[in-house]
């Protein structure tokens, strides 16, 4: 059965036709169908769109191209059919990019029009239906992204992750004691790396720092993937002396010590670890100074070879 709610924008010049053409369309059922003449056209479509367009001659295969640039702007699509004498083929040739969906000869239009305006109006619904679900995909990725807290490349925790744990943590230590460590660790050559053998190495590569590193932190460490070049530690010991660069030596050494397997062979990396420590006496504290602070240290790590610490400064009471 026809949708007689199908919006119709019905597009000539001659009035004999238009009127022939509308009083069919409304005997077939269709109830909302409007008619412009091909001046009128383009502002009736920004002001209402239209599921279907049915225009006439070289105007309206002229409208056909403003109406594809109304769809995308839009996020819609028009279907046309077009009344034209000249040659299907000639018109719908893929290779011509006319945007026209289907040609009626208007000596056939007669036996033609309700057949083909039937097929639009299925064709119509299925796309309309494809769009709606295609955006609530779309929702639907959008909103799992917001709560995502994997890193997808190497199955640890994303920077989201990192930032909830963190909060958390810092709660911890605030109400029950403790210290807090959190340690920065970055690639020196990580840009010339995935410059000069590519991504596909370089991720390949991350997969195989992030195996290590879970395998040398404790079960209850928040370990995190901050981008393309840091990892992050966090780990939480029951004293502030436990933050120190050797408490970690073996983590550093883990890491520039033993290479690691690639598809181009065993690769060597310079790692840096930054440390920072503090307890509930630094509280309250914004997350962000701790990643400023690590990163401020990371570049000394770099150049001396060696875990960098600071420790944050009690606060004032």
């Amino acid at each position: 059965m026809p949708n007689p709610i199908l919006s119709i924008l019905l597009v000539t010049d001659d009035e004999t036709t238009s009127a022939a053409i509308t009083g069919e369309l409304r005997q077939a059922g269709y109830q909302d169908i409007r008619e412009a003449r091909a001046a009128q056209a383009l502002a009736m479509l920004e002001s209402r769109s239209a599921s279907l367009l049915l225009a006439g001659g070289e105007n309206g295969q002229q409208l056909v191209s403003q109406v594809r640039q109304l769809d995308e702007t839009s996020d819609h699509y028009t279907f046309v059919i077009l009344l034209d004498e000249r040659p299907a083929l000639l018109l719908l040739d893929e290779t011509a990019d006319n945007g026209i969906d289907d040609v009626i000869n208007p000596a056939q239009l007669s036996e033609q029009l309700l057949p083909r305006v039937f097929a639009a109006d299925r064709l119509c619904n299925s796309l309309q239906r494809l769009r709606q679900e295609n955006s609530l995909l779309r929702m639907n990725i959008a909103s799992l992204e917001q709560r995502n807290l994997v890193d997808s490349l190497t199955g640890l925790g994303n920077a989201r992750y990192l930032r909830q744990k963190l909060a958390d943590s810092l709660r911890q230590i605030q109400a029950r004691g403790g210290a807090l460590c959190y340690l920065l660790i970055g690639i020196e050559q990580a840009t010339a790396l995935q410059r000069e053998h590519g991504s596909d190495f370089y991720d390949e590569l991350l997969q195989g720092i992030a195996r290590r590193l879970q395998q040398m932190v404790r079960p209850l460490d928040v370990l995190a993937r901050l981008d393309d070049q840091h990892f992050v530690l966090v780990t939480l010991p029951a004293d502030l002396q436990e933050c120190a660069p050797s408490s970690f030596k073996r983590l550093h050494d883990g890491l520039n010590l033993k290479g690691f397997m690639t598809r181009i062979g065993m690769v060597d990396i310079s790692a840096g670890i930054s440390l920072v420590g503090l307890d509930n006496r630094s509280l309250p504290l914004d997350p962000g100074c701790l990643f400023d602070e690590a990163a401020a240290l990371l570049d000394q790590s770099y150049s001396s070879a060696l875990v960098t610490a600071k420790r944050m400064l009690a606060q004032q009471r």
